[in-house]
């Protein structure tokens, strides 16, 4: 894939620039800032962007910020955001975006290889990858207003699972049980979240966590 790095730790960018590039992928620009992001991403139109949400000049939410203007101006391309911790407003502002090909994981998540570039491949097709830590922070809600309380601990695990972008296929094996089951287990929750109607592999996802972050 083509993709866009924006990361202004020098360690940490140089160090995705070989691995990416180890992996048979090119990479167009390593940048350390937002304005920089956006620059690029419009001059060489990239199929996937890697950005912190912290940049300069105040390190704040430039990165964020930056990732949700790239997705108005060019929803084909996809965007995975690193961030140091857990930010809620952060994740629940990306992830309830109208398309797929987004991705949210902690930095440590990098460092496990696979994963990262298993996000990476996810989002490159369109989908969604969610880092699970930052999914487990979405359902810790209160069960007194928790919509959540309604699913069984089996549709609970599924919704976990479905959060972080995996296909029916990919939970099925990660859970020990047959396709045909978690497709019963999905159809359950969409019925108790009153989202039977949501229809596509990233609309699903989204639903779901715009409905838990309402």
């Amino acid at each position: 894939m083509r993709v866009i790095l924006a990361e202004d730790s020098t360690l940490l960018r140089e160090g995705l620039v070989r691995l990416l590039a180890e992996e048979g992928h090119e990479v167009l620009a390593a940048v350390g800032d937002a304005e920089a992001l956006l620059a690029e991403v419009e001059a060489r139109q990239p199929d996937v962007v890697v950005a912190d949400v912290r940049m300069p000049p105040t390190h704040t939410d430039e990165g964020l910020r930056a990732a949700l203007e790239i997705r108005r101006r060019r929803p084909e391309v996809g965007v995975l955001v690193l961030s140091q911790y857990v930010e809620k407003r952060y994740a629940t502002e990306l992830l309830t975006s109208d398309s797929g090909g987004v991705g949210y994981l902690l930095k440590d998540r990098v460092v496990q290889v696979d994963e990262f570039l298993d996000a990476l491949e996810r989002v490159g097709q369109g989908q969604a990858a969610f880092d699970p830590e930052v999914v487990r922070r979405l359902l810790a809600r209160s069960t007194r207003t928790d919509p959540l309380s309604r699913l069984t601990a089996r549709e609970r695990d599924v919704l976990g699972e479905m959060a972080q972008g995996h296909t029916n296929a990919a939970i099925a094996g990660r859970l020990h049980v047959s396709q045909s089951a978690v497709e019963k287990h999905i159809n359950a929750i969409f019925d108790k979240l009153e989202l039977s109607g949501t229809t596509g592999y990233s609309r699903r996802v989204l639903a779901v966590l715009r409905y838990l972050g309402s």
